[in-house]
């Protein structure tokens, strides 16, 4: 069977390490030789045994809310970027008062009432029908009308 059984090069893979050689890692190892001469510092003192519940007392007495709660952290608010986006330094997504908040339901054509050249950008929004909307109808969001005056003048047939 020859040495082509194991691998191309005829090394066995079960017998490979995984632990690449310091020149073939990305690492700088501080003119350590081998990755695992490194070492590792331990903490200066060991966790959690000021905490609640190490002994067998207090583990079977519960501990109380208050002092749950008193060793409880706050939590730091942290507000990454400018808040317009989930990236920093960028325009993000602008507010635009041009972009409802409120989803738009199953919409129909205008039927009429408008006397403009582009009908298809006037519709009626008539409910959320079955909630079984395509992506491109659950984009769609409503604007509210600012003026109700500003529509007036575009042919309304009352």
């Amino acid at each position: 069977m020859g040495t082509g059984i194991f691998g191309t090069d005829g090394t066995d893979p079960e017998e490979d390490s995984g632990v690449l050689d310091a020149r073939d890692t990305l690492e700088d190892l501080d003119g350590v030789a081998d990755v695992l001469d490194r070492g590792w510092s331990p903490a200066e003192r060991p966790w959690g045994v000021d905490e609640w519940g190490i002994t067998e007392r207090e583990e079977s007495t519960g501990e109380s809310l208050s002092g749950r709660l008193a060793r409880e952290l706050p939590e730091t608010d942290r507000t990454e970027g400018d808040g317009l986006g989930d990236t920093s330094d960028t325009d993000g997504e602008p507010l635009d008062d041009e972009v409802g908040d409120r989803r738009a339901g199953r919409l129909v054509e205008d039927d009429g009432r408008w006397d403009d050249d582009e009908p298809e950008l006037h519709a009626s929004d008539v409910g959320i029908d079955s909630g079984a909307a395509s992506a491109e109808e659950a984009a769609v969001h409503v604007v509210p009308e600012r003026d109700a005056d500003r529509f007036a003048t575009w042919g309304d047939p009352s």
